[in-house]
């Protein structure tokens, strides 16, 4: 038996997604000898194809064909901007594209010096803001740092691009994402097939092709397709759809981060036209349990959605259970084009380069998360609620054949929170076996912590680490179950930061009966933790309540009530809610993204974080003074030393800070 496993478009581009190097590595070991399995990456090379000078070349000549017919001039005003740019320049970007990809795959470096150097990519409106603040550009880069500016502005020249083929070709089109709007907390399947119904798109079409050329390459018995997120599910019904078209005995199953969540009351036949099987939560024994069942239909399926006569049956069985995390294999990455993939740098914020920069191998420390309490998470759900851990040897041995088979000593370790007493038997295995590897991850917060372990982390290869702070707030981190107090997270945080290890804060505003007052003294604590040196970076997130979390499944509890939704025969993840309390989030999230814009840069650290929540402010500039009332904005309680005492060890101060008088805010 054949199976091909795939990432539909569009995830990260400068590394794989790594459920199918998860699950290749586990069914090579365990599937039995009669099974053959290879994977492929049809999003990295969707990508590709789109952004060469073939493909940009029929745009270009089927937007000028619209620009005559709309009787545009030349200066082709009254198109959208990335078009117009397009139109004007089209010639000299489709001289460079082709090589701006290279670059940015790491294959001609030299390029940089032309990049850095100016005049020889041609600067669309995604340049815009660089034009409007040089400074931000030398405070990233400086006078030496050519290298790294020209993968910005190259990066920049991309996103100029995809802006264009959303535009002009195809509107669900964006580099890390595709269609992500049809799926997203979808209750029908209606958009989905009236997309797929609908005329293709030049997109859709070179999807088809690929598909095609996929199916000729490994003539599969079984296709695995991994859902992770929405911007991957109508890619995955896209090639279903072309499988199915031309081999319509290929057996086309689908599982995933998506599927898991939002997934798992599914009742919609028509999904079973283009898919035969819809699998939940680790993908292993499910798989396993299919293989087994295609070979016998006598066997059980396991955790699996399956349409029979006309009706969606989810089938499964107490005979059959999850396969061991220490048991689970080493990933592989074997059969997908490393060196094809392309590092970004589109923000000028060292952790999200992180993220979006360089090829990084997965590594799972431990299933699921120790603490599960969260009170916003899915912790009801299998990926958070099995905690399952694997010993530190095992681990080690994982991460020795990757870098044998990869060539890359970067592992980002993709725990939902890496334990820490598994992180320190990590740590002084890779120390006591000299592996040299270079890794960064999500924790949280706690005081286990302590500067001994964050050096000891640092000294193992840790280079950076992202934990949620969430709303900086006491009373909110209680009514969440966090489980941490800003005073503790300062402390762990800078207890990291002096080991020289990068610290990325999770920040989140909106949750439930959060006060004005409590969001501007939550970025008080922000901006204190800022100047101390506990954090370099963060990224202020929208609450949203999921149907398995538990504010989702007791929303009282936390002051809040869920608003009326039609019945989902297809998804259902996030839910719509009241709250009494009735703060303007949408206004003050505005505020929140500008300080912290700011406060990365180094800049506004000394002001009045009131400043802020101005509609005349703009990025990475001084604050200016209000040109008229708009709000109230309330000035912070918290005392202005806070994070400074925490640090020293000292309690709470004899009397409380007290609110200065409220201005109009800005």
């Amino acid at each position: 038996m054949r199976v091909l496993l795939l990432t539909p478009p569009m995830t990260q581009l400068n590394t794989p997604y790594p459920a199918t190097a998860y699950l290749t590595g586990f069914l090579r070991a365990h599937g039995g000898p009669d099974l053959h399995v290879a994977q492929a990456d049809p999003a990295i090379e969707l990508f590709l194809r789109v952004f060469s000078r073939d493909t940009l070349a029929t745009v270009l000549d089927e937007l000028r064909e619209r620009a005559a017919e709309m009787g545009l001039d030349e200066s082709f005003e009254g198109a959208p901007a990335p078009i117009a740019h397009f139109l004007r320049h089209g010639e000299a970007i489709l001289d460079v594209v082709e090589p701006a990809v290279r670059f940015l795959q790491g294959r001609d470096p030299t390029l940089a010096l032309r990049i850095a150097g100016g005049r020889w990519l041609p600067e669309g409106p995604r340049f815009e803001a660089l034009r409007a603040n040089d400074d931000n550009v030398a405070w990233a880069f400086g006078a030496l740092g050519t290298y790294d500016q020209a993968k910005h502005l190259a990066s920049l020249f991309l996103d100029d691009l995809a802006d264009l083929v959303r535009e002009g070709v195809d509107p669900r089109f964006e580099l890390s994402r595709y269609g992500e709007k049809l799926a997203a907390s979808a209750p029908s399947f209606d958009p989905i097939q009236e997309a797929l119904d609908a005329d293709p798109t030049l997109v859709d079409e070179l999807l088809d092709g690929i598909t095609e050329e996929l199916l000729e390459a490994h003539a599969p018995d079984v296709i695995g397709l991994t859902v992770p997120f929405p911007g991957n599910v109508y890619g995955a019904f896209r090639i279903a759809r072309a499988v199915k078209a031309l081999r319509p005995d290929v057996k086309v199953v689908v599982g995933g981060g998506y599927v898991n969540t939002e997934l798992r009351g599914l009742s919609e036949p028509r999904v079973f036209d283009h898919v035969d099987y819809v699998t939940l939560d680790d993908g292993e024994r499910p798989l396993v349990a299919l293989l087994d069942h295609l070979r016998d239909p006598s066997k059980p399926l396991f955790r699996t959605f399956v349409r029979r006569e006309g009706r969606v049956h989810f089938e499964t069985t107490d005979a059959l259970h999850d396969v061991p995390h220490r048991d689970a294999g080493t990933p592989t990455y074997d059969g997908l084009p490393l060196d094809r993939y392309v590092s970004l740098v589109e923000m000028l914020n060292p952790m999200h380069r992180l993220w979006s920069d360089g090829r990084w191998n997965k590594l799972t420390v431990a299933h699921g998360c120790y603490w599960k309490k969260c009170s916003f998470c899915d912790i009801t759900l299998d990926y958070i609620a099995r905690y399952d851990g694997a010993p530190a040897d095992v681990l080690v041995d994982r991460i020795e054949s990757m870098v044998r088979e990869t060539g890359v000593t970067g592992f980002h370790l993709v725990d939902e929170a890496a334990p820490p007493a598994a992180l320190r038997a990590l740590a002084m295995r890779l120390l006591e076996r000299r592996i040299a590897i270079t890794w960064w991850g999500n924790i949280r917060f706690e005081k286990t912590f302590t500067p001994e372990l964050t050096q000891l982390l640092a000294r193992s290869g840790c280079v950076a680490i992202s934990g949620g702070l969430e709303v900086a707030s006491d009373r909110l981190l209680a009514l969440m179950e966090k489980g941490v107090t800003v005073e503790q997270v300062a402390r762990v945080t800078r207890a990291f930061s002096d080991a020289n290890v990068m610290v990325h804060a999770y920040l989140m505003y909106g949750f439930p009966t959060e006060t004005t007052q409590e969001t501007v003294d939550s970025l008080e604590r922000v901006r204190q933790l800022f100047v101390e040196g506990c954090i370099h970076s963060g990224f202020w997130h929208r609450f949203a309540a999921t149907v398995h979390s538990p504010i989702g499944q007791r929303p009282a509890l936390y002051g809040i009530r869920l608003a009326r939704e039609p019945e989902a025969t297809f998804a259902r993840n996030e839910v719509a809610f009241t709250d009494p309390v009735g703060t303007d989030h949408d206004w003050l999230g505005a505020g929140l993204r500008k300080a912290l814009y700011n406060y990365m840069h180094g800049l506004g650290l000394d002001e009045d974080v009131r400043v802020w929540f101005d509609d005349d402010q703009g990025h990475g500039r001084r604050p200016r003074r209000q040109r008229a009332p708009q709000r109230i904005v309330p000035a912070t309680t918290v005392a202005p030393d806070l994070i400074a005492r925490a640090l020293r060890g000292e309690t709470k101060p004899a009397r409380e800070a007290r609110p200065a008088r409220a201005r109009r805010g800005r």
